[in-house]
């Protein structure tokens, strides 16, 4: 437990997780932004879609956690990236690979097994945003709300589950913009 704390301090001090605050506005941490700049996505969605994704709380606030795993429906947080691997490995043998997501943004590991060499490379925080970020870029036409890229990044399909997870990303969304205003013309030039 001791080094699964140390761990957590390691990586908020190295990862910025501990978000900047600035006149009521959160800045997303620098990883966050260089996926984001990578793939021409706004770092603010990246980020909301990452809170949304694999958020958890650490000291009261909300941060993504890089070693979490979905396994069929059921969300488990591991203190290191060898342990997350361990655990994704098992997973592997358990269920389909389509019903594991990982890392920061949950990357299917099924559905996106064209974007990594090991399953175990979606445990990499900086590989994990740049797949997400790139997928976001894929889902997103210009001139369009982020928030339809934001929906299909979750189910391309789209219908209520995407409506329902727009929602839920929206407010982590609300967040890190702070005072800004949410209309459908700042979601589209995000910046």
């Amino acid at each position: 437990m001791a080094a699964a704390a140390v761990a957590r301090i390691a990586l908020g001090l190295v990862f910025g997780l501990a978000a900047i605050t600035a006149a009521a506005q959160e800045v997303p941490p620098p990883a966050y932004q260089l996926a984001a700049q990578r793939a021409g996505v706004p770092s603010t969605v990246l980020y909301a879609v990452a809170l949304q994704e694999s958020g958890t709380r650490l000291n009261g606030r909300l941060i993504p956690w890089p070693w979490t795993l979905n396994v069929a429906g059921a969300s488990k947080r591991y203190g290191t990236r060898a342990e997350a691997c361990a655990g994704l490995q098992h997973a592997l043998r358990r269920v389909p690979p389509t019903r594991i997501d990982a890392g920061l943004g949950q990357i299917n590991v099924g559905y996106q097994r064209h974007r990594y060499a090991h399953p175990c490379d979606l445990l990499d925080p900086y590989r994990n945003l740049a797949i997400a970020a790139e997928i976001l870029r894929e889902q997103h036409t210009p001139g369009e709300d982020w928030l339809v890229a934001i929906g299909r990044y979750h189910r391309p399909a789209g219908g209520a589950p995407a409506a329902r997870y727009r929602r839920s990303v929206d407010k982590h969304l609300a967040r890190v913009l702070g005072e800004l205003r949410l209309d459908a013309t700042t979601r589209r030039n995000l910046p």
